[in-house]
């Protein structure tokens, strides 16, 4: 799942913003696992009818300034044999020029910035957790401006429980508030249960998040993929306006997407253009600051699969 370097503890330290305990992670976790595996079950049948979404296209798919790339989709690169600088450099050479933080892997956010400057990128987004306190917000803060941000996100947040949820949107908000005095834009990173989970009295996640997150603070990063399955999951005959409508009818703004592709054979991520989302219909009717890049199960190699990104939106 795409919520950054370790969603686990990403969700922990946000629980722990607001005294909330692990007791109510795993709970939460456990519903909603046992809720997307029975609706999954029936997705690759109801996926294979749809069209494929990679494509044909004459010119550049989006503008390539604006194409990024979430770094947790080569986290076995950045963190392994290959090494942080290696897998930088590779990310150059294919054209990146602006990435998606997730972890520094050992570094600290100077010796980053000095290093991407060295290679032309810039950080322009990171994924990262509620702060447990006011301090830590501050570092997280700090990090950011040093690394050159425009936008912080909180990648991931899940329970079956109502209050949690309105407890995260009044400490985003207070966050958020922070980050714009800052100069920085603070949003939220979906997943496909903030549509599925039923909270109880026809509410959901996102009912919640998009009623309480100011919308004057809080933009939305919206990770197609994760939209698109949700639609599958609820039964959607049309997962693209499925994502539409979740765009359209939101308060906050939607100025950032999580691009990865859907496989037709078993609904698992797949690259770009391989698999059966139509991105040239959602980017027709809505326009983006920053198309990131990202694969959590790449079908080749992550730095593979992170070309196979940029060719497709760049080419």
């Amino acid at each position: 799942m795409c919520y950054g370097f370790d969603g686990d503890r990403s969700l922990t330290d946000s629980l722990a913003a607001r005294g909330l305990g692990r007791r109510t992670l795993l709970r939460g976790a456990a519903l909603g696992a046992i809720g997307a595996g029975a609706a999954f079950a029936a997705a690759p049948a109801a996926l294979a009818a749809q069209p494929q979404g990679g494509g044909g296209h004459g010119h550049s798919l989006v503008p390539r300034n604006k194409i990024s790339v979430q770094l947790y989709t080569l986290r076995s690169d950045l963190g392994g044999a290959a090494g942080y600088d290696a897998t930088l450099r590779s990310l150059a050479r294919i054209g990146y020029r602006k990435v998606e933080q997730a972890g520094y892997y050992g570094r600290t956010a100077t010796e980053l910035r000095r290093f991407h400057d060295s290679l032309g990128i810039r950080t322009t987004s990171s994924h990262e957790g509620i702060s447990a306190d006011d301090a830590a917000l501050r570092t997280k803060l700090r990090n950011a401006l040093i690394l050159g941000q425009k936008y912080v996100n909180v990648p991931y947040l899940n329970s079956a429980n109502a209050e949690d949820w309105y407890a995260w949107a009044e400490r985003m908000n207070v966050e958020a508030r922070a980050a714009r005095r800052l100069g920085l834009r603070y949003g939220y990173h979906n997943h496909a249960h903030e549509f599925t989970t039923d909270l109880g009295r026809g509410r959901t996640p996102w009912d919640i998040l998009t009623r309480e997150l100011d919308p004057r603070y809080v933009h939305l990063e919206i990770d197609l993929y994760w939209t698109v399955r949700a639609a599958v999951e609820l039964g959607e005959r049309d997962p693209e306006r499925f994502s539409l409508d979740v765009i359209r009818r939101a308060p906050q703004r939607v100025i950032q997407f999580h691009v990865k592709d859907r496989s037709a054979a078993d609904g698992d991520m797949a690259d770009l253009g391989t698999g059966v989302i139509d991105f040239p219909r959602i980017f027709r009717a809505h326009k983006v600051d920053e198309y990131i890049v990202e694969n959590d199960t790449p079908d080749v190699t992550p730095l593979q699969s992170a070309e196979v990104g940029y060719d497709y939106l760049g080419s």
